[in-house]
């Protein structure tokens, strides 16, 4: 009974330890893209916030409420499981053009869930710029017989993450879209 009791316990510490282990890798991911964004608006280019890192920061996102997210340049599922992606072919955030950015649903862009129409976020560009962004559209796409916007009107950002948030199972086909469109940028 003991060494029962004992393997269950080290099992649902694993199993614990597994499922934390994401959180802390996101949260500890950004906090070392800080000190790499800041050597970007430094003038710096292609600042990888450590050695063996594929992408580098190519913005800030201020969500509603508070809270920071460096985007990374590339949406691999290596670079999501860091940081929220900007994909390759979009402008930049903060960019005249439009922005497509990816995020985990569990992690980086579980704030979306909590996104409405009209909510502002702000987006800092390379040159330290920052642009705001009112939320427009949000809705929910199936990717086997929806094409994902991958352009769209300038001024616009396009943020995208797995559905449905509670989700049980990671992937899928389903994308939880939020739309935003400039409003106001200053320096």
């Amino acid at each position: 009974m003991r060494v029962l009791i004992a393997g269950l316990l080290c099992s649902g510490t694993l199993l614990l330890g597994s499922g934390s282990w994401i959180h802390v890798k996101a949260q500890l991911a950004q906090w070392l893209l800080e000190g790499a964004w800041v050597a970007t608006l430094a003038g710096l280019d292609r600042v990888r916030p450590w050695p063996w890192a594929d992408g580098y920061p190519v913005a800030r996102i201020r969500r509603a409420g508070g809270g920071d997210l460096i985007v990374l340049a590339g949406s691999s599922g290596r670079n999501l499981a860091f940081a929220p992606g900007h994909l390759e072919g979009t402008a930049l955030p903060g960019e005249d053009g439009y922005a497509v950015v990816g995020g985990h649903r569990d992690t980086h862009f579980a704030f979306l869930r909590d996104l409405a129409i009209g909510d502002v976020l702000a987006v800092q560009a390379r040159d330290g710029a920052w642009h705001r962004y009112r939320v427009d559209a949000t809705q929910v796409a199936d990717t086997r017989s929806d094409r994902l916007p991958l352009q769209g009107p300038p001024g616009q950002l396009l943020l995208v993450t797995c559905w449905p948030f509670d989700a049980l199972v990671p992937g899928g086909p389903l994308r939880y879209l939020v739309s935003a469109r400039t409003v106001q940028s200053n320096t």
